[in-house]
């Protein structure tokens, strides 16, 4: 079996203003991935293209090692998807929609599916048309979660969720991976969640893969560093070096250590008068920033 539960490699996509790629993602089977980039970076137009939503123009798309193009009926049988724009208002009461969907899928779980309506306290006579926002994205939750899909895609699942909310999802994604066999892909602007949930992280922009790894050795990987120095374009040109704030001769850098070793700050003539590890708030904004 393919250790992968998703392979993209040298996906390309071209539009008017913007190009996606080429673009290599990997996604290790159970693990949660975190998807995160600045909006415009390409994070939809990479799920839209492995959802079958649009042909690429080059590269490859595996899921379960089979070809999402040539085997698109297998492929969308194995994943479970999740966004915002979902829209299920037109079959009126949350329980309809329950019995429409549950016909497309043969691993439907009645059971599981009354505990995360009871978990997200949604009730089957509910009008989906009177829901609210959180509890429209709760109800794409129930429907996508209710028939245990192999993958499950989730492009912004936390938008209008209250802080219960958020936690009873991600308690419910952990559980989803603890038989190491399934397998979350989240695209999210939630950093905070990401970092404590996430295994694995992919940071996009300008639709190139900037960063991925692990969640906790990319964060070991980065440092932010005060320092003083009397040669600011010197360190501003520095290889793995990003400048996150600049106060004349005193500036805040993050750094790559992974493109640094010895005593390179004092090489470029500078002194460092504070050093911290970084969160992945910090890292994502110096990066999308630079």
């Amino acid at each position: 079996m393919n250790p992968n539960a998703i392979e993209i490699r040298g996906l390309t996509k071209s539009f008017r203003k913007f190009r996606l790629g080429p673009l290599d993602l990997t996604v290790p089977r159970g693990s949660i991935y975190g998807f995160v980039g600045p909006n415009g970076a390409g994070k939809t137009t990479t799920l839209d293209l492995l959802l079958g939503m649009g042909s690429p123009e080059g590269g490859r798309i595996l899921v379960d090692g089979l070809d999402h193009a040539r085997d698109e009926v297998a492929v969308k049988q194995r994943i479970g998807y999740v966004s915002p724009d979902l829209d299920f208002r037109m079959w009126g009461k949350i329980g309809k929609a329950i019995r429409f969907v549950r016909g497309f899928h043969r691993g439907w779980d009645d059971r599981h599916c009354g505990q995360l309506l009871q978990t997200f306290r949604l009730g089957l006579d509910d009008s989906i048309a009177t829901l609210s926002y959180g509890s429209k994205i709760k109800l794409a939750l129930v429907l996508a979660l209710a028939w245990r899909p192999s993958i499950l895609i989730l492009d912004e699942p936390t938008v209008g969720l209250d802080a219960v909310a958020r936690h009873d999802l991600y308690s419910e994604l952990l559980e989803i991976v603890r038989d190491e066999d399934r397998t979350v892909l989240i695209s999210t602007h939630a950093l905070g969640d990401v970092e404590r949930f996430a295994d694995r992280l992919g940071f996009i922009k300008d639709g190139r893969m900037l960063l991925e790894g692990g969640t906790a050795e990319l964060l070991q990987r980065y440092r932010m560093i005060d320092c003083q120095t009397s040669d600011p374009v010197r360190l501003r040109n520095q290889p793995g070096v990003v400048i996150a704030r600049n106060d004349g001769n005193r500036l805040r850098v993050l750094v790559d250590r992974g493109e640094q070793s010895g005593d390179w700050l004092q090489q470029c003539g500078a002194q460092a008068l504070f050093s911290a590890p970084v969160t992945l708030e910090e890292l994502f904004i110096t990066l999308a920033k630079d």
